[in-house]
């Protein structure tokens, strides 16, 4: 009986191996985090996996489909000021507000692509960076909505159905639990026609067009996609924090971030986002607490030297560049 239970689990992992170890991978992170009391380690965690959503939500726009957004910045911060409205003047759920948050920046999203949907490469890019900009002000500006530039404090009503909660660990299951979510989806999507489309787009729209493939449908699509989970991000942000403000969620300088977490771990990969957030961020907190108080910007320096050495050496980013000769391997041992 117990042979007959390795052997299912062998075939299993010879036939999926990414889903296999996928899932060993989250069981891994989840006694992980059972194990881990220190508030420090807690919130370098619990930032990790923050990260990594938001990193797998731009992926979907820049990494499959080719649309290199430099605005998620936006749509991080809709939703979080969507749902953090809602809550402080009509006392709604974080958990309801949130999904309100995530389908007005999925239409937002949607509405951008469908605009500068002619658009390509740089030009996109620059598109996406006059629309966070504008996005900022607008913040800034709406000063009885969203306290501009003084930031939205959030009241602290530790349960459930606030979405609130006095230990860190459950904020750390809960973001564990929406980067699985995220990673099976994109896993999802990586494996699906919509999928295939994103990439044939992404290599060569012109060609893809003369296949049939509707370009402007599939960039409205997966850029809607791309905002409705960034949006999700946004209101985890803010309810682990408490305090949001335009030029922290609705900045330009968030959304570099966002993709460049995505560009060292590997674009147009379910796990690329994930991997990037595991390097980048431990090491950005880390350098800011050991360093940041020595010499005013010194960790600025290093974590720009470190980031400039991976992006120079591994320009595919460190999933792609592991995959490669890996699947190559898995082939020749097929054949063989």
């Amino acid at each position: 009986m117990e042979d007959s239970g390795r052997s299912r689990l062998a075939r299993f992992t010879k036939r999926d191996p990414e889903l296999s170890f996928s899932f060993l991978g989250l069981l891994f992170l989840a006694v992980l985090t059972g194990f881990i009391r220190n508030p420090f380690y807690l919130d370098l965690l619990i930032m990790i996996f923050l990260w990594a959503m938001l990193a797998s939500s731009w992926n979907i726009a820049g990494g499959y489909a080719g649309m290199f957004s430099l605005g998620h910045g936006a749509f991080i911060g809709i939703g979080a000021y969507m749902s953090s409205m809602l809550f402080i003047h009509f006392k709604l759920s974080p958990w309801i507000g949130m999904i309100a948050g995530a389908v007005a920046a999925g239409i937002v999203a949607s509405f951008l692509g469908y605009i500068c949907g002619r658009l390509r490469g740089h030009y996109f890019a620059l598109a996406t960076i006059a629309f966070v900009e504008l996005v900022n002000i607008s913040g800034v500006q709406l000063k009885e909505l969203t306290r501009g530039s003084e930031g939205l404090s959030i009241p602290f009503h530790p349960g459930w159905a606030n979405f609130m909660f006095e230990s860190k660990v459950t904020y750390a299951y809960i973001g564990l639990a929406l980067v699985a979510g995220f990673y099976f989806l994109t896993l999802a999507l990586q494996r699906s026609k919509l999928g295939y489309y994103l990439v044939a787009m992404r290599e060569d729209e012109d060609a893809a067009k003369s296949l049939g493939i509707n370009t402007p449908l599939i960039k409205m699509i997966s850029i809607g996609l791309s905002g409705f989970l960034a949006a999700i991000g946004g209101t985890f942000y803010a309810q682990y924090i408490l305090f949001i403000e335009p030029d922290t969620v609705l900045s330009f300088n968030f959304s570099v971030q966002v993709a460049l977490v995505t560009i060292v771990g590997g674009m147009g990969t379910a796990l690329g986002p994930i991997v990037g957030s595991f390097l980048l961020t431990p090491l950005s907190m880390l350098l800011r607490a050991y360093l940041g108080g020595s010499l005013a910007g010194l960790h600025i320096v290093i974590y720009g030297f470190l980031l400039l050495i991976v992006v120079f050496f591994i320009p595919e980013g460190i999933v792609n560049a592991i995959q490669a000769p890996l699947t190559k391997y898995l082939k020749y041992e097929e054949m063989g």
